[in-house]
């Protein structure tokens, strides 16, 4: 077996022939040559520990190496010289690999990419390592055909954009033919300026295999070497590093895939399962990959495009979408611990108002509330009770929750069109023969798009944290202040109701579009941008905010739901509090708080939520059972009501109400 070793600045990779070699061992054996490599001659220093690259684990020095180390492994070693001090410089302190403690699986699956027909769910599957992928045949005909193209531009010497020329400002600077590929690549180090954190690795596998969608649509001129390069990378998990600050997003997302591009080329940082974040080149080879070489053009095939901002966005209208489902079932649950009508998800009034979004949330609300086949104990408590109709934050929710839903469905629509869009410029068209200067790069369309989901998931927040405050507020509630025992003594939930309401503010200023600014850049070049990076970001933010704000509110309604036992609620919705009491008790008393908020945001972003309710939603509309009439007394019914209703309360026969505002 073979590991790769660190000690501060190389790294060195060193064989083990034999079963006794030991951790002591490679960590002297490393030592002795790096010692020789870099006439390193402080004979007194020693090692002082080795630890696993990927989660830091400190190893035992008498353990067997492959016991506890893999091969093709990455370790790094730390010698006793290397504690910092003031005075000692820079390059003998040890460079430590940032860790990345969630790994990733390989998947045995292939997902086949055409360029034409991703679509978001796929990518988001694709970042989870679900999937790796190939091209079609068709594809790499397209590919084939585009590359053939650029080599005969590069033979006959003509001046052509980006291929014979230099970028953007340099557009007029013609580069001498001996002198391209070092065109290629100096634009790819110079663009690779972004700044901040990197990208999960589950967003860098979406980043390049979205660029790997797109490059196979062949109008890019990539050549086929590199692409199946690309490929390979990402199919073992080979990430390179990619901060995700920087585009303005025109012309595309340049320095982030500028990254992307840089860690394939061996240069830069790189992220793997086996070795954490190490140097890019180490991490390929420890692969059995090389890197990329770039021809003419391959430099910026590789970063013209939108596809930061589009992988982004698809997590995010992905994320959205299932928030939203789930949205309408803790409203449900709020709805009935706090003792509210039926009546206002009455069939007949939303198609009335027939927008899609709507009359499916109220459909939504009818098959999880009270109803023939799932009654609620709750609901029959007070069924003749002298409320006459509920909050806009209960009654209204398939009007401000439908919205949302059709939101994501047109965000989904652009996103979707985005990913399976050829981004380059120029454009290469091998069937003319031509190549062609265009704008597909600027990222205007999903940057809009981003600013719309925002605001349309934000009200989901919106709206949640005001049904929570009237599920804490025992002047509306009629349960105990804060919902809990002994108020004063305990607080309950009322600083998770500031936390919500604190988030639900930090959105509103989230949710300001980023896509209406625009600042000049390249010379004046590229004088308008879409500033579609921040608002992917932003969208993302926003989504995570809208998960622990409901997160907060279905805590609050499964603890409502504690004082009015011995009553249950419908059968779904019982469901929902048993998976929520599976990982968070209810509360007696005053407890730590914040790990019951996460627990249960994990189960809204896993879909655990909708998954339970799911069969129950499903045979209520496969019956098409009758909707439930718990009347109000604004309620007015033609004819007798004896002979207009069953013994189980549900609607029969035409009813006329009247007007309620």
């Amino acid at each position: 077996m073979k590991v790769n070793v660190r000690i501060r600045d190389e790294w060195l990779l060193i064989p083990c022939k034999t079963q006794e070699c030991t951790v002591e061992w490679l960590g002297n054996e490393a030592l002795h040559r790096y010692r020789g490599l870099k006439g390193y001659n402080n004979n007194s220093d020693s090692v002082q520990e080795i630890r696993r690259s990927q989660g830091g684990s400190l190893l035992f020095p008498d353990d067997p190496i492959e016991d506890v180390i893999e091969d093709n492994d990455f370790v790094y070693v730390v010698l006793h010289s290397d504690e910092f001090t003031p005075v000692k410089p820079v390059h003998v302190i040890p460079v430590i690999p940032d860790r990345v403690n969630k790994e990733l699986e390989e998947p045995t699956e292939f997902l086949a990419l055409d360029g034409c027909s991703l679509s978001t769910d796929d990518l988001v599957k694709l970042g989870k390592a679900d999937y790796k992928i190939k091209l079609t045949d068709s594809s790499w005909d397209k590919v084939k055909k585009a590359r053939e193209l650029l080599d005969h531009i590069v033979r006959e010497n003509k001046v052509v954009y980006g291929i014979t020329t230099g970028f953007g400002n340099f557009a007029s600077t013609v580069i001498a033919p001996e002198k391209l590929r070092d065109l290629q690549e100096n634009l790819i180090r110079s663009h690779a300026a972004g700044v901040g954190s990197p990208l999960t690795p589950e967003r860098t596998r979406r980043l390049l295999a979205l660029r790997i969608n797109v490059l196979a649509k062949g109008y890019s001129g990539i050549s086929p070497k590199v692409l199946s390069q690309m490929i390979d990378a990402f199919n073992v998990s080979c990430l390179p590093w990619i901060p995700e600050k920087g585009t303005v997003g025109a012309s595309g997302d340049l320095a982030p895939l500028s990254h992307l591009a840089l860690g394939m080329m061996g240069e830069g940082k790189m992220w793997s399962p086996r070795s954490g974040w190490s140097e890019a080149n180490c991490v390929l080879k420890a692969h059995g990959l090389e890197p990329i070489k770039l021809g003419p053009k391959e430099g910026l095939a590789l970063i013209n495009g939108t596809q930061l901002i589009t992988a982004l966005g698809a997590e995010a209208v992905e994320r959205a979408a299932m928030i939203a489902k789930q949205a309408d079932v803790i409203a449900s649950l709020t709805l009935d611990v706090l003792k509210g009508t039926t009546s206002a998800f009455d069939t007949d009034i939303h198609l009335a108002r027939p927008h899609k979004g709507q009359i499916a949330v109220a459909r939504r609300f009818q098959s999880l509330l009270h109803s023939e086949i799932f009654p609620s104990e709750i609901s029959q408590s007070h069924r003749f009770c002298n409320r006459v109709q509920d909050s806009y934050t209960l009654r209204c929710c398939p009007q401000v929750h439908g919205v949302v839903n059709d939101t994501i469905d047109f965000v989904r629509q652009i996103i979707s069109t985005e990913m399976n869009s050829a981004t380059d410029n120029p454009m290469v068209f091998a069937e003319r023969e031509q190549t062609i200067s265009g704008g597909n790069f600027h990222g205007e369309y999903p940057a809009k798009a981003m600013d719309y989901l925002a605001i349309g998931v934000h009200e989901l927040a919106n709206i949640s944290e005001r049904r929570t405050e009237r599920l804490v507020n025992p002047a509306l509630s009629e349960l105990p202040a804060f919902l809990v025992k002994e108020g004063g003594l305990n607080s309950g939930f009322m600083i998770a109701h500031c936390t919500a309401a604190a988030l639900v503010s930090e959105n509103k200023v989230l949710t300001h579009p980023s896509s209406v600014d625009t600042l000049s850049t390249s010379a004046g070049q590229e004088d308008h941008v879409s500033m579609g990076g921040f608002a992917a970001r932003k969208a993302l933010q926003v989504v995570e905010h809208v998960e622990q704000v409901l997160a907060i509110e279905l805590l609050a309604a499964c603890q409502g739901i504690e004082f009015l036992r011995p009553l249950k609620t419908t059968a779904p919705l019982e469901e929902v509090h048993k998976i929520v009491r599976s990982v968070v008790a209810p509360w007696n008393k005053d407890r730590y708080m914040s790990p019951a908020i996460d627990a249960v945001t994990k189960l809204l972003q896993e879909g655990k939520i909708w998954k339970v309710v799911k069969p129950f939603m499903d045979k209520y509309v496969s019956e098409q059972l009758k909707e439930a009439d718990v009347r109000s007394p604004t309620s007015s019914v033609l004819g007798k009501r004896q002979n207009g209703m069953n013994n189980g309360g549900a609607r029969t026969s035409k009813r006329v109400r009247t007007k309620s505002k």
